[in-house]
């Protein structure tokens, strides 16, 4: 992890980044990918136990803890006053608007349905970057990222039967607030560690989150599962706060456009964990489509932007 010596200051950002960062900055986005991945079948499990609200706001506040306790041990300073403001929209669209509609969403939906929104995450959040940060990734970076998108889009809609779900508004309107959250996190784990950006979104949510989680657990039913309770731990400490602290870190190394188009693969590592985790069915076409992302995610790598 970074050290910070003093008060959170702007860093200088390198023009070009050496080698050895950028493959560990790559590596560290893959391993949010993968714990991002497994946040849909662990939902699913959390819901066999709890109600919607209940799931997310107590998720919250248990990654809110975790995140608090991190920050306390290593006495990390308060962010600057013209952070917060970044820091509310992570929180708005990364933990508190993304979890919600997706749960909501999946209470109606099939995992595999449902991976449809981060099958387009990477192609919004590469554009909301570029009005945020005034990226201009390369002619060859879009046709990549929307061919992929595409075939995402194509082989998750398969997968859901062609038909268009009552959920949908939810999971496009989850897709459009976890992309600003991506972009803002991104753009503050420049300068500050990434996972005290998270970290700081948590602890902001907390005034919100406990007083929701305790009204949700006074109307919503709670039937403690294995299952329930795995997947509520795996969504707020993996999902929550461990899958975010590498990606902003991997982010903040290889830049937001090249390190979305990573989760173009989130999409079918979802459905792997849906056939194991939940013993949905997959089609012969996912062998096709893996094979298409990741040529697509080589390329996106590669573009010069």
């Amino acid at each position: 992890m970074k050290t910070q010596s003093s008060a959170i200051a702007p860093a200088p950002i390198a023009v070009s980044t050496p080698a050895a960062p950028r493959s560990a900055g790559t590596l560290q986005a893959a391993l949010g990918v993968v714990a991002f991945s497994l946040t849909f079948p662990a939902t699913a499990w959390g819901l066999e136990g709890f109600g919607p609200w209940s799931l997310v706001a107590v998720r919250s506040v248990l990654a809110a803890l975790i995140a608090g306790g991190c920050l306390l041990a290593v006495g990390a300073p308060v962010p600057a006053r013209r952070h917060w403001a970044g820091l509310a929209v992570v929180a708005a669209g990364v933990v508190i608007g993304f979890p919600m509609l997706t749960t909501l969403a999946l209470r109606t939906s099939t995992t595999a349905h449902a991976a449809v929104v981060v099958g387009l995450l990477p192609l919004t959040t590469a554009l909301f970057s570029a009005l945020r940060m005034g990226t201009r990734p390369s002619r060859t970076f879009w046709l990549a990222a929307l061919a992929g998108a595409g075939a995402v889009v194509a082989f998750t809609v398969q997968q859901s039967g062609g038909a268009l779900s009552t959920a949908d508004l939810y999971l496009f309107g989850a897709l459009l607030v976890c992309a600003a959250g991506y972009t803002e996190g991104g753009r503050l784990a420049r300068v500050m560690p990434g996972w005290r950006v998270i970290g700081w979104a948590l602890v902001l949510c907390l005034p919100l989150s406990v007083p929701a989680a305790a009204v949700a657990l006074a109307y919503e039913p709670v039937a403690l599962t294995g299952h329930s309770v795995a997947g509520l731990l795996w969504v707020a400490a993996g999902s929550q706060f461990l899958g975010l602290v590498v990606w902003y870190r991997g982010m903040a190394a290889i830049g937001i456009p090249k390190a979305s188009q990573l989760q173009l693969a989130q999409p079918l590592l979802t459905l792997v964990w849906s056939v194991l985790l939940l013993g949905e069915h997959l089609t012969p076409a996912a062998p096709l489509t893996a094979a298409a992302v990741l040529v697509c995610i080589a390329v996106t790598q590669r573009a010069r932007g």
